[in-house]
């Protein structure tokens, strides 16, 4: 195996359904219509790498069978991308150490203030993370990653290329627009997931229209997309995107 992504979620920030049991345009049948916030592992034969802590990383792991991590990178401080940091108190236990976690420095002085506890610890309890900054370029074991800033908003999100062995995934979530940087790093990866909200354009998100010019720029081997919303139907979007474009789904694994 030279590398494996799981994806745990690849839903919005409200998921989907939405509270109220809303499906939108989503077939409720359609068990790959069910998605949980957004978060995906990548790991090789010897290391694995948690990308966000989401609200559903609890049940995620119990979905996936996934008891361990040897690290974990967040992308940005968003809720629907930190607020699950808690669930990695689980698998400190297991490893009786902090959990090396990294981010870009402003995302990570944020995740340190509103989560103070699991980084420094307190009278009763240990930490759980020993926090790093997320450089261009970071050796993570055997896998290294590459690292963009990306537009969201008013901050940015990181993106990320994971390469061991000849073999490439590249990870877009949670961006509004298409740099030049993005272009380069994310170039003819192997695996490329990419965030596809909804079609109707988004302030601070990837409309369909834009992710697939965006693959179609980068050229990669296979495209899955993520962080969609109630509008975007598993079945609906397997009949008008090509064969080398997917909607992603809870639970997807793939190894190259």
């Amino acid at each position: 195996m030279a590398l494996k992504l799981i994806i745990l979620g690849c839903g919005t920030s409200s998921g989907v359904p939405r509270i109220g049991n809303d499906w939108g345009d989503c077939d409720p049948n359609e068990s790959k219509n069910r998605r949980s916030r957004v978060s995906i592992i990548v790991e090789s034969s010897t290391t694995r790498i948690l990308v966000d802590t989401s609200p559903d990383l609890r049940f995620q792991f119990l979905a996936c069978g996934i008891d361990s991590i040897d690290h974990v990178i967040w992308t940005h401080d968003h809720a629907d991308h930190c607020h699950g940091i808690d669930d990695l108190r689980q698998v400190f236990q297991k490893k009786r150490e902090p959990i090396p976690a990294y981010a870009r420095d402003f995302a990570l002085d944020s995740l340190k203030r509103r989560f103070k506890y699991a980084f420094e610890g307190h009278k009763y309890y240990p930490s759980i993370c020993d926090g790093h900054i997320l450089e261009n370029v970071t050796e993570f074991g055997d896998i290294r990653v590459k690292t963009v800033d990306q537009p969201h908003g008013g901050i940015t999100s990181a993106g990320l290329r994971f390469e061991h062995d000849g073999k490439s995934i590249s990870y877009a979530t949670d961006f509004g627009e298409v740099t030049d940087g993005m272009r380069n790093i994310f170039s003819n990866s192997d695996v490329f997931v990419v965030d596809a909200l909804r079609e109707k354009p988004h302030p601070t998100h990837a409309h369909l229209a834009m992710t697939l010019e965006f693959i179609n720029a980068v050229k990669p081997g296979l495209s899955l997309l993520t962080h969609m919303d109630k509008s975007m139907d598993y079945n609906h979007l397997c009949s008008i995107l090509p064969k080398d474009i997917r909607p992603a789904y809870d639970g997807y694994v793939i190894e190259i």
